[in-house]
């Protein structure tokens, strides 16, 4: 009895040694993709922006790509302004959610704060009539001759705070969106704006694309920020060099073209549980052989047939 007894514990040993040894391989082999947890809770929509103000258009084509989600700039007021129940009322009709609002924010760092408010409350009963989720503000505050101080920091975010409060009162949520040439361009400024605002009132709209490319981390955005983030924009960018037609040394493409890591971005999504609204986001399409509808086709096939989502 004894030597069978110590027959079993060593063919247990070895097997529990072989669990071990294949452990580390499955662990960084589920880190490297997101969850079925985290993709059944998140949801994906597109950005209207790349059809260039042709909001008609963009959604019957966002409709048609199947995205469930979708974001428009506040230009659709022109159309829209006075009939915010027919927008609601098409978005419908195509199975789209209105996710969030484009709704801008201060053009320099002179702003007139009660302008501003105004705007924005203006933009915020046009998106809760519509059947909208969020409104995104985001600035060109950012001072072109000195760099941004804790002044402006605070300025803008007590800015954002006021707004917020108005539009919650609405059911409406304000997100700030980082941005290039804007008083949340690098990592730090952002850091000062979420310090700046109320956190109650002001959340944030993450863009991958220009945090990386104002030289932060977005996995360690992410990382850090989870408690404040209402939704993101999904999106790449590449390094190129300027010419006639861009100063820009950068160029937003299409998913999985461009140097974010974005299998790195949905682990860390996945780490922190998110599971609101992603929208995939490209200002224009970088090759003009292509259309708005190629370039969502091939972000759409990026996120399904490489990273495993379900659109």
């Amino acid at each position: 009895m004894p030597s069978q007894l110590s027959r079993r514990r060593f063919v247990i040993s070895l097997s529990s040694l072989a669990a071990a040894s294949v452990l580390p391989e499955r662990l960084d082999s589920a880190l490297a993709r997101p969850s079925k947890f985290a993709q059944s809770q998140m949801r994906f929509g597109y950005a209207a922006i790349t059809w260039g103000g042709n909001d008609l258009q963009a959604i019957k084509d966002i409709s048609e790509v199947g995205f469930r989600g979708i974001q428009i700039r506040s230009n659709v007021l022109k159309d829209f302004g006075d009939k915010p129940k027919a927008l609601a009322e098409l978005l419908k009709q195509h199975k789209l959610t209105f996710v969030a609002l484009s709704g801008g924010g201060p053009r320099n760092d002179a702003y007139v704060a009660a302008e501003e408010i105004a705007t924005q409350v203006k933009h915020a009963t046009f998106l809760r009539d519509a059947g909208g989720l969020y409104l995104q503000m985001t600035d060109s505050a950012r001072p072109k001759d000195r760099t941004p101080g804790s002044k402006d920091f605070k300025a803008l975010g007590r800015l954002l705070t006021d707004i917020g409060k108005r539009t919650s009162d609405m059911g409406i949520p304000v997100a700030y969106h980082n941005h290039m040439r804007s008083l949340g361009e690098g990592p730090d400024d952002v850091d000062a704006l979420m310090d700046a605002a109320d956190p109650k009132y002001v959340k944030l709209l993450l863009d991958v694309a220009h945090y990386s490319q104002g030289g932060g981390d977005p996995v360690k955005a992410i990382k850090k920020h989870h408690d404040r983030i209402l939704f993101l924009h999904i999106k790449d960018v590449e390094s190129i060099g300027s010419g006639p037609d861009s100063t820009n040394n950068y160029r937003f493409v299409e998913l999985g073209r461009g140097r974010v890591d974005l299998p790195a971005v949905f682990a860390a999504l996945a780490e922190v549980k998110f599971r609101g609204w992603a929208i995939v986001e490209l200002d224009s399409v970088p090759d003009k052989t292509r259309t708005p509808t190629d370039s969502a086709i091939i972000s759409r096939k990026y996120l399904e047939e490489k990273l495993g989502m379900k659109i």
